[in-house]
């Protein structure tokens, strides 16, 4: 937070709600700097990580790049050094409250926005401020939640039939069918993503992004922001000293970095 005052990014595409959201926070918590309003997803991303704000109040409808999108991308380019905004979704459709209130989003606000409902939401949000100060933040489960909710609410989610049995991958010349029960664990490499087997390695060129609203949450849990490994082939899960989670896999010397929490349908690790 800064030493001054918390500051927040407001993201509205209606600029009578936009000035109403700012009056009524202005109202509701005299204290908050409101650094800038933009009106699209686009600016809300650049303006974001130019100016480092502390909370962020994104519209969940706005044209062309929504609100889930825009918090997706900024996830994804936010400086791991620094701590993720608190992130409130402001919206007039109780589906997606509900669902921005199951990921990592502090809260929701519908419109129009009501002040004793404000209140709530601000109280929750200097709640989060105040433990985000002293180090409790998780960049890399706000990112794998956010992204399985966007997936969820563009009509991406596969039903549990639906989930990708078989992995195209490249060997030479040939194109070879993997199981995804053989897989051990995805992980982002560059362009690429590594797929790793009991005894193999193969680069596939589909984003972690993508692959992952195809896989069963239920079977492949994203353990880090680059990291997603299948369940069954765990073996621990360990803590160190400087309370880092390391996870081992069965038949594998690496151990692979771990977060506390993992998406929004994987439990957690610890």
């Amino acid at each position: 937070m800064n030493a001054l005052a918390p500051t927040a990014l407001i993201a509205e595409d209606e600029p009578l709600l936009a000035t109403a959201l700012q009056a009524e926070l202005a109202s509701t918590w005299p204290e908050l700097r409101i650094a800038a309003t933009v009106g699209d997803g686009i600016a809300a991303v650049t303006q974001a990580l130019a100016l480092r704000p502390d909370v962020l109040f994104f519209d969940i409808r706005m044209p062309g790049q929504s609100g889930l999108e825009a918090a997706v991308e900024l996830a994804d380019e936010w400086p791991q050094e620094q701590p993720f905004p608190a992130l409130v979704f402001v919206t007039a459709y109780d589906q997606y409250a509900v669902q921005a209130f199951e990921t990592q989003a502090v809260d929701y606000v519908l419109k129009p926005v009501q002040t004793e409902r404000l209140q709530k939401t601000v109280a929750k949000v200097q709640d989060v401020l105040a433990k985000r100060a002293r180090g409790a933040t998780n960049i890399e489960a706000t990112l794998g939640q956010l992204r399985n909710l966007l997936g969820s609410v563009n009509g991406q989610a596969p039903t549990p039939q639906g989930f990708l049995k078989l992995i195209q991958v490249s060997v030479g010349t040939a194109i070879r069918m993997v199981p995804v029960e053989e897989v051990q664990y995805f992980e982002a490499a560059d362009k690429y993503v590594r797929v790793l087997t009991d005894g193999h390695e193969y680069l596939i060129r589909t984003p972690l992004k993508e692959l992952l609203p195809q896989l069963d949450p239920l079977r492949f849990w994203q353990v880090h922001r680059g990291t997603v490994v299948r369940a069954e082939a765990i073996d621990s899960v360990t803590r160190d000293e400087a309370g880092k989670l390391h996870v081992q896999l069965r038949g594998r010397k690496e151990r692979l970095a771990g977060s506390s929490s993992t998406t929004s349908q994987s439990p957690r690790l610890l």
